[in-house]
């Protein structure tokens, strides 16, 4: 393998995947040009098929907007449209408590409220890389205020309904593996200690807590005091969201300068998860695996969904630009070329999201309530900035 082709071969594909073929679906068909916002139920053509709007996508849209704004091209087109996103959540996404809806209808009309605070963490970094895109630093004292209000509920007993009763103790891997980004994101346009005391809690959680050693897995859910649960639940390991926690921990062992500590857990978590994850008879990356190989519970579990995939193939150029092992880019390349033969629409813009394990297409909608425009867009700007930073190094 040449190096330096192979890494300049795919800078570039990134971008201009990026720039030529999801940004301008989205912008092209998504974005609500009378209430703002932005819609994600769009069939293979880009047809609305439900008004629906998912809150989470608002926030999410408007930073990856705001993101290829700052590091891809500085277009007037997705500083604006990042701007709506972030309007539209502001003018109607907030409940009187504080908190936020996860469904609404296209004019703002509150839908479904759930018990988790993702919503406010995707609204968070938006306006946090928004601040950095538009210079108006008020969103960055938004986005802080947010993480304040997210540690509180999280930290205050009552604050949120609890997902189990009192006969579990129990605790999740997502929110912790989320704390960690929000904080990282968010300090970028707002530096403060508070942001760096959340990492280091959110970092030793995980490691301490949520990675088996026994097992070489991160689990999804343990005990509140970090005990392993055996059960279904317990045992089960998402193979996409732990690596993605990988490269969370290897982005900030590059803010660290190269903190050992950090580089040595996050390569065990990603390798460990990708280990358990891959598939050896049809390739790509499951959903769902048991950490004592029983039966995973949900349905879904041996499908291949776009947004694992995409994880990997930012947390092995993250590895490689961290350690330098060869293995890394070869791994990144195993990844990426079943990625890229198996998602990308031949014959329409975007991608596909939902394979069965065999890479064959389940459904051919290119986006609905959960899938939209965040981790393949993410996954190609993070991509040019990765290879950038291995080719000047």
């Amino acid at each position: 393998m040449n190096k330096t082709e192979y890494l300049k071969n795919w800078r570039e594909k990134y971008r201009k995947d990026l720039t030529e073929n999801i940004l301008p679906f989205w912008l092209n068909h998504g974005i609500d040009r009378e209430n703002g916002g932005v819609y994600t139920c769009l069939d293979r053509e880009g047809v609305i098929y439900d008004t629906t709007k998912s809150v989470w996508f608002q926030g999410r849209f408007a930073y990856i907007l705001a993101l290829a704004y700052n590091q891809i091209e500085a277009k007037e087109e997705y500083l604006t449209a990042s701007k709506s996103c972030i309007d539209f959540i502001e003018n109607f996404c907030f409940d009187a408590d504080g908190r936020m809806f996860f469904e609404i209808t296209a004019d703002g009309k509150p839908l479904r409220k759930r018990r988790y605070i993702f919503s406010e963490s995707f609204a968070a970094i938006a306006m946090s890389e928004y601040a950095l895109a538009s210079g108006e630093n008020t969103y960055a004292q938004k986005a802080f205020d947010l993480f304040k209000k997210m540690q509180y509920w999280l930290e205050t007993p009552g604050e949120l309904e609890s997902k189990f009763t009192e006969n579990l103790k129990a605790k999740g891997h997502s929110i912790t593996m989320i704390m960690l980004n929000l904080a990282a994101q968010i300090r970028k346009a707002y530096p403060h200690k508070d942001l760096d005391e959340q990492i280091q809690k959110s970092y030793q959680e995980i490691t301490t807590d949520f990675m088996k050693p026994e097992f070489k897995a991160v689990l999804e859910t343990v005990g509140e005091d970090g005990s392993f649960i055996d059960t279904m639940m317990g045992r089960l390991i998402n193979p996409g969201h732990a690596i993605e926690t990988g490269w969370f921990i290897l982005e900030e062992a590059k803010f660290r300068n190269g903190d050992k500590d950090y580089i040595e857990n996050a390569e065990k978590i990603i390798n460990w998860s990708f280990d358990w994850g891959w598939d050896k008879d049809f390739g790509g990356i499951l959903n769902f695996v048991d950490c004592k190989n029983y039966p995973a519970q949900d349905y879904a579990h041996d499908m291949k969904f776009w947004w694992p995939q995409t994880e990997a193939i930012i947390a092995y150029l993250y590895l490689y630009l961290a350690t330098g092992k060869d293995e890394y880019l070869e791994k990144h390349q195993q990844i990426s070329d079943w990625t890229y033969q198996h998602f990308p629409d031949r014959n329409h813009p975007e991608w596909f999201g939902y394979l069965h394990r065999d890479g064959s297409v389940s459904q051919p909608a290119k986006g609905n309530l959960f899938k939209g425009p965040f981790h393949i867009p993410r996954m190609m700007i993070k991509g040019v900035e990765l290879c950038d930073l291995i080719l000047k190094s």
